[in-house]
C-alpha cells in the first residue's frame, strides 16, 4: 500500500536566544531535569552576552527556510516548509499545531544535524514524539530524511573552503577538524550498529583531506577534535578539545591551522564563540596561523541536496527506483531515514521516539 503523499517539509532545529532576557530561560529549557541552578547557568550563558544575547542559529534558520522553499518552487515539489524547534520559539509542539490546522498529513523532516547520534537525531525524534502527543489528533505523519553527511552538497563547500585556507597558511599547516564533543557511551551507542558518530565524521575528514590533496597537489596531515564540552569531569567524553590540540600542534614546531567544523552546518554559537573566539584566541596566544572555514549555511549546492532529500522521498513514495542515481562521498554507503529500532539509545531510558521505523 502507498504512503500518503508528502504534503510539507519540516525544519527541525535546536533553537536559540534571540534578546539578553531570552537566555537564562533557553538555557534552562536545554537543561531541563538536570538540576543546574539559575546562578550557574547565568555564568554558562556568558559566551551569548558577548554577542549581544542574541544567537544566530534562528536567523540562519530562516534564511535556510527561505532558499529551501525556493528550490522546491524551482525544482519541485512545490511544498510549503515549516520550522520547529527543540529549545526555543518556534517551538516544535506550536508548529505542528499549525500543520495540523493547514491541513497538513504527512511531512519531512530535515534535522539540522548531519551525523548520527542521540543528542543529533533520537534526542530530536523524542522531542517530536513529545510534540505529536501535546497536539493530540489529526498530528501529521513525520518522516525523517536520511543523514546527510556523505552527499556532495554538504561536502563540496568543506573543500572548496579548505583548499581556498591553506593558500592563505604557511607551508607545513594542518587541516583540524571539528566537531561537537559528545559522551563516549552517546558514541559508543550512535547509529544502529554503535561508533556511528565518530565513523562518519572521519569518513568526511578523509573526503575533504582527500580531495583538497587532490585539487593542491600535496598531502596535508588532518586530525579530528572536538569542541563544546559540557558533562562533568568525572564522565568521558570524546577529545582532544580543539584548544589542547592547537597547544599541542604548537609544541610541534606546526607553523598555521586551517579549522574546518565539519560537525555544523552553520555558523551557530558553538562556531562564533568555540572556535571564532576561543580556539583563534588560543592560536593566538601559540603563534599559530589561524584560518577557520565556513560551513555550508546556504550555499546553493547544499540547498539544493535540502531539496534532493526532499525530492528521493517523494519519489520512493511512488515506488520509483530510489538509491541507484544517489551520489555519495566516502566510504560508509547509503544511510536510512526511519530509524531501526534501537537506533542512538537514549542511555538514560526508553522513551517514544517519532520517524521510527519500528
Amino acid at each position: 500500500m502507498r504512503a500518503v503523499p508528502i504534503d510539507a517539509v519540516l525544519l527541525v532545529s535546536f533553537g536559540g536566544p534571540e534578546k539578553p532576557d531570552d537566555v537564562v530561560p533557553f538555557l534552562e529549557n536545554v537543561t531541563r531535569g538536570r538540576g543546574i541552578p539559575r546562578e550557574r547557568l547565568a555564568e554558562v550563558g556568558q559566551h551569548y552576552f558577548l554577542f549581544g544575547g542574541r544567537s544566530p542559529i534562528n536567523d540562519q534558520c530562516r534564511a535556510l527556510k527561505a532558499a529551501m522553499e525556493e528550490d522546491l518552487r524551482d525544482r519541485g515539489p512545490d511544498l510549503p516548509v515549516y520550522w520547529g524547534n527543540r529549545n526555543w520559539d518556534p517551538y516544535l509542539s506550536d508548529t505542528l499545531a499549525r500543520m495540523r490546522s493547514a491541513g497538513v498529513r504527512r511531512a519531512a523532516c530535515l534535522f539540522t544535524s548531519a551525523y548520527a547520534s542521540y543528542s543529533g537525531c533520537r534526542q530530536y525524534r523524542e522531542n517530536l514524539a513529545d510534540a505529536l502527543t501535546d497536539i493530540g489528533e489529526g498530528a501529521p505523519e513525520l518522516v525523517r530524511l536520511p543523514h546527510y553527511f556523505n552527499r556532495p552538497g554538504f561536502v563540496a563547500p568543506f573543500v572548496d573552503g579548505t583548499a581556498d585556507a591553506l593558500r592563505s597558511l604557511p607551508a607545513g599547516s594542518r587541516i583540524v577538524f571539528v566537531t561537537h564533543s559528545v559522551p563516549e557511551a552517546m558514541n559508543a551507542a550512535s547509529g544502529p550498529e554503535g561508533g556511528r558518530y565518530v565513523a562518519e565524521h572521519r569518513d568526511v575528514a578523509t573526503t575533504v583531506a582527500t580531495e583538497v590533496a587532490g585539487r593542491t597537489g600535496r598531502e596535508v596531515g588532518w586530525d579530528l577534535v572536538y569542541c563544546s564540552r559540557s558533562g562533568p569531569p568525572s564522565q568521558p567524553w570524546l577529545e582532544p578539545d580543539v584548544n589542547d590540540h592547537l597547544a599541542a600542534l604548537a609544541d610541534r614546531g606546526v607553523p598555521g591551522v586551517a579549522v574546518v567544523p565539519i560537525g555544523f552546518v552553520s555558523d551557530h554559537m558553538e562556531v562564533l564563540y568555540d572556535l571564532d573566539t576561543e580556539a583563534r584566541a588560543t592560536a593566538g596566544r601559540l603563534g599559530l596561523a589561524f584560518t577557520r572555514v565556513a560551513t555550508p549555511g546556504v550555499d546553493p549546492r547544499f540547498v539544493r541536496m535540502v531539496g534532493d532529500l526532499v525530492r528521493e522521498q517523494v519519489a520512493a513514495d511512488k515506488d520509483d527506483e530510489r538509491g541507484g542515481g544517489i551520489e555519495l562521498t566516502g566510504s560508509l554507503g547509503p544511510t536510512w531515514g526511519n530509524c531501526p529500532a534501537g537506533c542512538c539509545r537514549n542511555l538514560r531510558g526508553d522513551r517514544p521516539a517519532a520517524c521510527d521505523a519500528g
